[in-house]
């Protein structure tokens, strides 16, 4: 029996040395095949602050190609047709409502020459115009909205050519 213990006594130490010696590796080679988990995520955060910034720039420069243009689209008298400098200005609003899903209403305005009902058909006129050239554009109709000022609410008070082609117009909100 005494030799049964022994060898028992002699396996049990065997064993316990190879745990230790399995756990105390010294291999001191570091696995270079993969990057970090730290620097694929510093790499990852760094990528989306960049694709972020560039975003933010490229809507400042479509908010700013807006500003620039202006929210006033002008038309000749008793017309509803747009001119080139009409549709320069709305691809401006139209490039930048792509981008988001705002809408925008349209008020459109006559001058004080016409009837009042003339006027106010023919301030609708012009917001629609401006509408259907938004929706060819891309911008669904759902998302814009016409109103019909006619000479209510005119921009210029006065009788004359100057205060007339300044009422003459579609604004853009």
């Amino acid at each position: 029996m005494k030799h049964f213990f022994d060898a028992s006594k002699a396996l049990a130490v065997i064993f316990a040395v190879l745990f230790m010696v399995g756990c105390a590796s010294t291999d001191t080679t570091e696995d270079t095949s993969q990057p970090d988990t730290t620097e694929q995520d510093q790499a990852r955060e760094e990528a989306e602050r960049d694709r972020m910034e560039a975003e933010k720039a490229r809507m400042q420069a479509l908010e700013d190609a807006v500003a620039a243009a202006g929210n006033v689209v002008y038309f000749d008298f008793d017309k509803s047709t747009l001119n080139s400098a009409t549709r320069r200005v709305l691809d401006a609003h139209i490039a930048l409502l792509k981008e988001n899903n705002g809408s925008v209403r349209l008020e459109g305005h006559a001058d004080e020459r016409g009837t009042r009902e003339y006027n106010m058909a023919l301030g609708e006129r012009r917001a629609k115009a401006v509408a259907d050239y938004m929706a060819v554009n891309g911008i669904a109709r759902y998302r814009i909205e016409t109103v019909s000022y006619g000479e209510e609410r005119p921009a210029v008070a006065g009788s004359n050519e100057a205060a007339w082609s300044k009422n003459r117009r579609v604004e853009i909100k």
